[in-house]
């Protein structure tokens, strides 16, 4: 018999085994992967954003999938106490832009070996490559688990942490959602976030703007009223399929729920290349370059307005020929540009699969969790952390602290019963 059982090796598991066993409690930690810590390892671009400083309520506002449920976690334990355990482990962190901590070493593997090093120093029983089956119960509390082989280990404190369904090649293929559920747990519906978005659009298919980078755009999603339902302002990239880059990312869960509300239709996504003007503005600005420089051609008076290739697709669709000058150019040609250049919209037709996203939405119901705990509600000794509850942020290290602040808080939780 051990103290605690903790099921999964990714951030939030690895958070929870330490903190279980500073409490001078006997821990096992079951990985079915071949390695601990693979999802860390490749976060960040390889480089691991750890957590984010920015304030709490700055950090729930990025956390638009329940953020508010960690008001109270934060209370116990926060993005300031995780860059405190990093610097204690002898990983120096260094902020970048927007808040995000990455190590100064900008290698992720200095987290995961960090953090395996702490599990070794605790005498954390760590065994890979053995899966999980099922969780052992009666109707009040957890008894331990059943691995795949049929062996039991019995245990009255159990800690689910084996993260979602999305990027599935790290070992989160969704197996802890059969098993809240058998223990009485609802699980919200699943879908992509942080996900690549499709198109139908012609000049998708054609393939005309793919590789095509828009540096610094707001991009909305709109409902079917054609009002904006989100704004994200950020790069975003053109791909064979569609649309992808930061701002899309940011923008994919909210087409997902429009598309939910309107029964799987397209959905509206408009693009301002201009952020600095509207449609009056820019057609009185891009007018002003223009008369400025009467003899040259109008794709060289505006080509510092957008990227070339960008440019003078948006000149084809308003038909205007980019060897004209300013003189030959009629009023209304030059108000249909200035409102492409800042109210360009196009439909999307949906996202890449949940397998390729890389956030999980849905999942165990936060409303069955004790917020100071991670402590089931439905089942006594149980408790859950990281991706698999129902929490999900953008990335800039957001997902990262909420798996982190849970795991920790599971892990204290289950070690001083």
């Amino acid at each position: 018999m051990v103290d605690v059982i903790v099921i999964g090796g990714g951030p939030s598991g690895l958070m929870a085994a330490i903190a279980a066993a500073e409490q001078n409690k006997k821990v096992l930690l079951i990985e079915k992967g071949n390695k601990l810590g693979k999802k860390l390892a490749i976060s960040g671009g390889g480089r691991c954003n750890v957590t984010n400083r920015l304030s709490v309520d700055e950090i729930i506002k990025h956390i638009p999938g329940n953020g508010r449920f960690l008001y109270s976690p934060f209370t116990v334990y926060n993005n300031e106490n995780i860059i405190e355990f990093f610097e204690g482990l002898g990983v120096t962190l260094k902020e970048e832009d927007h808040g995000r901590m990455f190590p100064v070493s900008n290698r992720a593997q200095d987290v995961v070996d960090a953090l395996i090093k702490e599990l070794k120093r605790l005498q954390v029983e760590i065994r890979l490559h053995t899966t999980v089956s099922k969780l052992l119960m009666n109707d009040d509390k957890v008894l331990g688990v059943r691995l795949s082989d049929g062996t039991e280990i019995l245990s009255n404190r159990v800690i689910v942490a084996v993260g979602g369904k999305a990027v599935p090649q790290t070992g989160s293929t969704g197996d802890g959602y059969p098993w809240a559920e058998r223990a009485g747990h609802t699980v919200t519906e699943l879908y992509p976030t942080e996900v690549p978005v499709t198109s139908k659009e012609s000049f998708i298919q054609s393939r005309e703007l793919q590789g095509l980078a828009l540096r610094d755009v707001a991009v909305s999603v709109l409902n079917k009223k054609g009002k904006s339902i989100v704004t994200h302002q950020m790069d975003m990239l053109f791909t064979h399929f569609g649309l992808s880059g930061p701002a899309i990312l940011r923008c994919s869960q909210f087409i997902v729920k429009e598309r939910k509300k309107n029964g799987g239709a397209p959905v509206q996504l408009r693009i301002q290349t201009l952020t600095e003007y509207n449609e009056e503005t820019c057609l009185q600005y891009i007018t002003k370059l223009a008369k400025e420089e009467p003899k040259k051609s109008v794709k060289n008076v505006w080509k510092g307005l957008a990227p070339e290739r960008w440019l003078l697709f948006l000149m084809e669709r308003t038909n205007i020929d980019p060897s004209l000058t300013f003189a030959e150019l009629s009023q209304d040609k030059l108000r249909t540009l200035a409102h492409e250049l800042v109210s360009f919209t196009m439909d999307v037709h949906g996202t890449l699969p949940l397998d390729k996203a890389f956030v999980t939405g849905g999942g165990v119901s936060v409303k069955e969790i004790e917020p100071k705990t991670m402590a089931s509600k439905k089942k006594q000794g149980l408790f859950f952390c990281g991706e698999i509850l129902d929490i999900h942020g953008y990335t800039g290290g957001y997902n990262i602290t909420s798996a982190l602040v849970t795991g920790r808080i599971a892990g204290m939780s289950a070690g001083s019963i």
